[in-house]
């Protein structure tokens, strides 16, 4: 006889706060472009989780804080655009590439493909952002979205092409 595990459990808590928080947190920041925000959105789902831990099971609660954050995104943003502030990490550049030239030429690319990336439509940018920041396949995205795999495939074609068109190069 196996035993359900209880999301009241603080082990079990503790498991699906670290295995699904930072994918929450990160859907949220894409869609808000506020990583202050987007953390007290995901740790408040997560208080939410666990005040309705009895009434929530184990293989549902990943569904639910998702809902909980997306529903509290909404909520708060109903009123407002969406800007996003992407914000550049600097990379460690080879040897050869510490010419002033490449530097310049790169950061200028990189504030091109941010602002690039950040016109793209709010539905296209999410996805966009989760498969090539996040590495999260196509079928991962339709499940956080919650939309068909045939949709993320088209979100994305349709934010390459629009990037291809804004940058000139392939992404």
């Amino acid at each position: 006889m196996t035993q359900k595990k209880s999301v009241c459990d603080e082990k079990t808590f503790r498991l699906i706060f670290d295995d699904h928080s930072e994918v929450i947190r990160n859907f949220i920041y894409y869609k808000c472009g506020n990583m202050q925000q987007a953390e007290d959105i995901t740790q408040d789902a997560f208080v939410k989780l666990w005040k309705n831990c009895k009434k929530v099971v184990f293989e549902k609660a990943k569904s639910f804080v998702m809902k909980v954050a997306q529903n509290a995104f909404f909520n708060e943003v109903a009123h407002q655009k969406v800007v996003l502030n992407y914000n550049q990490r600097t990379a460690s550049l080879p040897s050869y590439a510490n010419s002033p030239e490449f530097l310049m030429e790169e950061k200028e690319f990189m504030a091109r493909l941010q602002q690039s990336i950040a016109s793209l439509p709010v539905k296209e940018r999410e996805v966009f952002l989760l498969s090539r920041k996040d590495k999260k396949t196509y079928r991962e995205i339709a499940e956080i979205i919650g939309i068909t795999q045939k949709a993320v495939e088209r979100r994305m074609h349709l934010a390459l092409l629009k990037l291809r068109e804004k940058i000139g190069t392939a992404i």
